[in-house]
């Protein structure tokens, strides 16, 4: 079974950085689709960012283009996002996943992610 464990996440201020990580285990990341998501409290899940297997290509939720990016190393079975100008809407439960099936197009659907890491919380003060 795929199983995804997510870290990386704390307590910063508005304008600061965090640096997520995704390990990804039970098989190759190669081949897969991997995204992020957040969801705070009250709120639905909501996509920030998915990238496709090569690395290739990437897509972002307009609230965050231009201030997280997305990148993977599957040799390490590993994705990130970096997180740039941090602000206190970017409060949330940080989720990665990945799709059960191979060469998926990318999707800002959580309906089409089928393993999720536990989340990380991210806590941005004013």
């Amino acid at each position: 079974q795929v199983q995804l464990v997510d870290s990386g996440g704390g307590s910063v201020q508005a304008g600061d950085s965090l640096l997520l990580s995704c390990a990804a285990s039970g098989r190759s990341s190669r081949d897969y689709v991997m995204a992020w998501f957040r969801q705070a409290p009250g709120n639905d899940r909501e996509f920030v960012a998915a990238i496709s297997a090569t690395g290739t290509t990437t897509q972002n939720s307009d609230s965050t283009k231009g201030r997280f990016t997305i990148s993977r190393d599957n040799a390490k079975n590993m994705v990130y996002l970096r997180m740039e100008s941090l602000k206190p809407e970017d409060t949330a439960l940080y989720f990665c996943a990945t799709t059960k099936f191979r060469n998926s197009a990318l999707s800002d659907s959580s309906a089409r992610y089928d393993y999720w890491g536990q989340g990380t919380q991210v806590t941005v003060s004013s």
